[in-house]
């Protein structure tokens, strides 16, 4: 499953499809589940989707994301089981049957936003945590529910955004590169009366966007400190690449994230500079957005274990951790 705080819809692919990609596991079969209950149109959860319809009497979901990929499908209760740790009866998930973009092998999405239909909420957890392993590797990604946060945590306030119930906001007071302090006027990160603006911390995003000044700065900062390296052309998304082709080792300069009460969160070095081929070229793994919004994605946060302490409203990263 897909792992998702900033969305809130559960969904799993479901036979029969009308449009399903490959995924790792046998396809969801609801007509082999004796606990598959699809809601009504009248329904609280049916009336709390965004997008919903109505056939023959029974709920319709369908949920676009940011990358242009999709679900469409029969809106539903099931019950679902952790592991060995016990299972929930009637949580709302999506029964997808047209499923379209860049899932890759995922059964569906775990939904963990903030919103009313998001896992965590239907569970009513307190707190939650996840661990997103590197992405060569060939192990599973770790989510916990109601467990501690690890005691050596770089621990920031979450902020609530009252016209948007789904994001985790966090309060980023700056960014600083090879130790030294990125200049970004204060409002770059904050969040507006309108609503707009602010820092998400996005498990779904894969690559953090920040606004453009507040990128270029940053950027021209690394680039600055990175002179001795031989520079290549950009790839995608990444304006600023590298050829280590020829290179055992490297040194770069410290990218760290910092947070409210002087909290300084400082990535390893493989979740900002990444290999775009198999031919030695590695790029800086940030990009611009021209929306209000920054993201700090799943690249950067590979290898930390991410805790949302719910109750306390506070995030905390912690390296190494999985």
């Amino acid at each position: 499953m897909v792992l998702d705080t900033g969305s809130d819809v559960n969904w799993l692919q479901c036979k029969p499809c009308s449009d399903c990609y490959q995924q790792s596991d046998p396809v969801f079969d609801p007509t082999a589940s004796s606990s598959y209950y699809p809601l009504t149109c009248e329904a609280q959860q049916c009336q709390a989707l965004e997008m919903s319809a109505c056939r023959n009497g029974r709920c319709l979901y369908q949920v676009s994301y940011g990358d242009g990929s999709f679900t469409v499908g029969e809106y539903v209760t099931e019950t679902v089981s952790f592991g060995g740790s016990g299972s929930v009866s009637g949580v709302a998930i999506g029964c997808g049957h047209d499923n379209e973009g860049l899932f890759v092998g995922a059964a569906g999405l775990l939904g963990l936003g903030g919103g009313p239909l998001s896992l965590t909420s239907q569970i009513k957890a307190s707190s939650f945590s996840y661990c997103l392993v590197d992405r060569d590797s060939g192990k599973s990604s770790t989510l916990e529910f109601n467990s501690p946060r690890p005691g050596d945590s770089v621990v920031a306030p979450l902020l609530k955004n009252q016209k948007v119930n789904t994001f985790y906001y966090v309060e980023l007071t700056g960014v600083s590169v090879g130790g030294e302090a990125v200049a970004v006027p204060p409002e770059t990160f904050a969040v507006d009366q309108s609503g707009a603006g602010g820092v998400i911390v996005d498990s779904g995003t894969a690559i953090t966007r920040l606004r453009t000044q507040a990128y270029n700065s940053v950027r021209d900062a690394f680039r600055r400190m990175t002179q001795n390296l031989r520079s290549a052309e950009g790839v995608a998304l990444f304006d600023t690449c590298y050829d280590l082709s020829s290179l055992q080792s490297v040194r770069v300069p410290t990218v760290s994230f910092h947070f409210t009460g002087d909290k300084t969160w400082a990535l390893p070095a493989k979740n900002y500079l990444i290999p775009v081929d198999g031919a030695g070229t590695y790029c800086f793994a940030f990009a611009p957005t021209t929306s209000s919004m920054s993201i700090i994605g799943n690249v950067q946060q590979q290898g930390t274990r991410v805790s949302f302490d719910l109750a306390n409203s506070l995030v905390g990263f912690s390296p190494n951790k999985c």
